[in-house]
Formats: C-alpha cells, sequence, structure tokens
C-alpha cells in the first residue's frame, strides 16, 4: 500500500480492534503489499487490513481458516478473543488472527515435505470447501499478458513466452484432474512460519483445488524430494507455470512490487531457466 492508504489501514486495524474489545494503542507493520499485517499492542494480535475490494477474499481465509482448525492442520488460528469474521472499517476488511512469535531457524526439506503432507490431509478432510481451480488463478495472469493495455512495456517475444507458458502447460498440468484436492496454493517459504509450535502455514486466500504438485512447486526444490508420491516432472512443469504467473504479475501496468524492474528481468529468466529444465523449448 501507498503510504496515505496504508496510515488509513493501520488506523481501521487499531479502530477495530478497540471496538472489539482488544487494547491496541500501538501497530507495528510486519508486511505491507496490496494487504498489510499489524501487530497490535499491548493485546499482541495480528490484524490482516485489505482493501473492502478483497472483503471476498478476506472472509474465504477465515472460512478456510476456521474449519483448518476443526481438523488439526499445521496453520496459523484466528485470534480467539474476537468473533470469527470479517469487519468492514473505512473501506478496509479487517480479520483477527494469533500472532507467533517466529523462530530463527531454517525448516528442513524433509520437515517442510512433512508439513506440507500433513496440511495436504487436513485439506482432504474439508474436501467440501468451495474452491477455485488453480487453472482459474492462470487465466487472470494470461488475461494480463494478452491484454496489451494491461501489461504496456512487455515486449512481444517475452509476451509470447509468457503466454505460451500458462497457456500449454496450465492444460497440460490440468488434462487429468482424477488426482485433483484442495491445496494451500503458494506454500513457498513466506507462508510457512516458524514458530515454537511447529511450522504453520498463512496466507490461506490462496487454498485452490490441482494436483499437490501444484503446491510442491512454490517449495524450495530439495522439498518435493521428501515427499511420497510426487511426480517431479509435473513438479517442474508446475514450478515453470508458476514462475510465467509471478512474471505476469510483475509486468502489469499497476504492480506496486518493491524493486519490481529486478523482478520483472530475474521472473523472465527464472521462467526460461524452469523450460529448460523441463526440455521445453521457450
Amino acid at each position: 500500500m501507498e503510504p496515505g492508504e496504508l496510515r488509513r489501514a493501520v488506523e481501521a486495524g487499531r479502530e477495530t480492534a478497540s471496538a472489539a474489545g482488544l487494547q491496541a494503542d500501538d501497530a507495528l507493520v510486519i508486511h505491507n503489499s496490496d494487504r498489510v499485517a499489524l501487530r497490535l499492542l499491548p493485546c499482541d494480535v495480528l490484524a490482516r487490513v485489505a482493501p473492502a475490494g478483497h472483503l471476498a477474499d478476506s472472509a474465504f481465509e477465515v472460512e478456510v481458516a476456521r474449519r483448518l482448525a476443526d481438523v488439526g492442520a499445521p496453520v496459523a488460528e484466528l485470534e480467539p478473543r474476537v468473533e470469527p469474521r470479517v469487519q468492514v472499517r473505512d473501506a478496509f476488511a479487517v480479520s483477527f488472527w494469533t500472532y507467533y512469535e517466529p523462530v530463527a531457524s531454517e525448516i528442513a526439506p524433509a520437515d517442510y515435505a512433512d508439513v506440507l503432507a500433513r496440511h495436504h490431509g487436513a485439506l482432504r478432510q474439508i474436501d467440501d470447501l468451495d474452491a477455485p481451480h488453480f487453472t482459474d488463478r492462470v487465466a487472470v495472469a494470461l488475461g494480463e499478458v494478452t491484454d496489451r493495455a494491461r501489461s504496456p512495456e512487455l515486449s512481444d517475444a517475452d509476451r509470447r513466452l509468457l503466454s505460451d507458458t500458462l497457456g500449454g502447460l496450465s492444460a497440460a498440468a490440468s488434462a487429468d484432474r482424477t488426482g485433483d484436492q484442495l491445496l494451500h496454493g503458494e506454500p513457498h517459504p513466506g507462508n510457512l512460519l516458524n514458530t515454537r509450535r511447529g511450522p504453520l502455514f498463512i496466507d490461506l486466500a490462496t487454498c485452490c483445488r490441482g494436483p499437490i504438485e501444484f503446491d510442491l512447486a512454490h517449495a524450495p526444490e530439495d522439498v518435493a524430494e521428501h515427499y511420497a508420491g510426487a511426480d517431479h516432472d509435473l513438479v517442474n512443469r508446475c514450478r515453470a507455470l508458476n514462475w510465467a504467473m509471478f512474471s505476469a504479475w510483475r509486468w502489469r501496468r499497476d504492480d506496486q512490487m518493491p524493486d519490481r524492474d529486478h523482478w520483472r528481468a530475474d521472473g523472465l529468466n527464472r521462467v526460461r531457466a524452469a523450460l529448460e529444465r523441463c526440455a521445453i523449448s521457450p
């Protein structure tokens, strides 16, 4: 969020917490992107604040978290002192979560694979959840690439690269849906907290359906080696697909990711490298 919007989001988080009976004299910005994560003190609660246009996504995340907590999934939990729902204040959607003090140690690949497998097991227990297919997300990214007005700085050659990768690999990865299940959607290291309770997944709004290899492609490469039954060829294809989606977001005219120019070039290079690993000519 830009500074002006960020100030309003912080105030909305604090005011909503106070109205819910939580003492929120101070707010520390933990993460700032299209939504902001705040550590509220002294109540020590994590507030997730998003523009009201993301209300449906925030409500979906709360529902996923509530249902996963009921089956013992390794996920960050909602704050138990307030009602488990999204509240709207000053055009922002606000939800409250348990704050976990991070543990400063790296999660080993075998442990990463174990927690992801346990998470997948928990997701299978709530299989009736209405969630989109991962190809819906790919279609949105493809729309950003094919619409020149939305990605005007993308060269013709790179536009073809991303378009062909998104369209071709999405179709290949979704051709057989018999093994599809609910997924985290983006279980990359930034969405896996190492806590005193063990590793816990956050950012549950990305939950979708697809093959487990789509999730594994977001994790460090060594993780798939420790995940029983993984199709490593499909993991590699999904990794190329994920980098193509990442690149599509970076080339949006209104993308606000810090150091965007670096990530634009890096994303395209990673797409090419991933395609070469799949023996697919870029």
